[in-house]
């Protein structure tokens, strides 16, 4: 009997320290998937790229100031039947109300680019809410466009903006090749440059009233469509579905 009991006695002993290193090990476990989902300090990332292995890009024009060029812009486009995306700041609506409306008219998405195109990475939460939801309202109700959609001005982001852009329904967009149109570089310059560095899944940025703008964006489109490339709006480009976006600022697909 003594032998039983000493042998039962161990056994509670075992089962005891058998059930606490469990309970420590499920406790650990959380712990660390805790760690794992929740990252306060990890930096965000807006989209710069996409990954596809097909030969598409998309093209994008930011518009701010003046209207004198985009009539020629939406001209070279519709030569070329290329849609694209044009990011409105909403006092250039204001501003050129038919021009907005052209736009859709003429089969572009609308993007959000702000409405007074302040730097918004260090914005508090309600005064982005106040910056996006103007726009939105001022592109819904000029032109009937459903903005999904937003770049920040001057590509100025924090983890704020990126949150506060996702609680309103909108992808935060940047771009991963830049033309430069804006410093007045010769319309060869900007075609050599963009041409040098697209490659699928690009997001190109220009502006909409770029000194040589349409003439460079000619001279793209007639060699990426030479090429095989299909340009689309980013609303296409993105992907549709489960994704996370690496380091590089690319979306991806789960999985890959």
């Amino acid at each position: 009997m003594k032998v039983f009991l000493l042998h039962r006695r161990h056994l509670i002993t075992i089962a005891i320290i058998v059930a606490g290193t469990i309970s420590l090990a499920v406790v650990v476990s959380f712990t660390q998937t805790l760690v794992t989902v929740f990252k306060p300090s990890e930096k965000l990332l807006p989209i710069y790229r996409v990954y596809t292995p097909e030969k598409k890009l998309s093209i994008s024009f930011d518009a701010a100031w003046g209207s004198d060029k985009t009539p020629k812009i939406l001209e070279i486009l519709r030569k070329y039947n290329v849609k694209t995306t044009f990011f409105l700041v909403g006092f250039w609506i204001e501003n050129y109300p038919d021009m907005a409306k052209r736009i859709v008219e003429e089969g572009h998405e609308i993007g959000n680019h702000s409405s007074t195109h302040p730097k918004m990475g260090g914005l508090s939460e309600e005064k982005i809410y106040e910056e996006l939801k103007r726009t939105h309202d001022i592109i819904k109700e000029t032109t009937g466009f459903e903005a999904t959609l937003f770049r920040p001005p001057f590509g100025d982001y924090s983890n704020t903006l990126i949150r506060a852009a996702e609680k309103f329904g909108y992808k935060v967009i940047q771009w991963d090749v830049d033309s430069l149109d804006w410093k007045n570089f010769s319309s060869r310059a900007i075609a050599d440059r963009v041409l040098s560095r697209v490659e699928n899944g690009s997001i190109v940025l220009f502006h909409n009233n770029g000194a040589h703008t349409p003439e460079a964006v000619d001279i793209i489109l007639e060699k990426l469509i030479s090429e095989g490339y299909e340009i689309i709006p980013i609303s296409r480009l993105l992907i549709d579905g489960e994704y996370y976006i690496d380091h590089r600022g690319e979306q991806r697909p789960v999985g890959k």
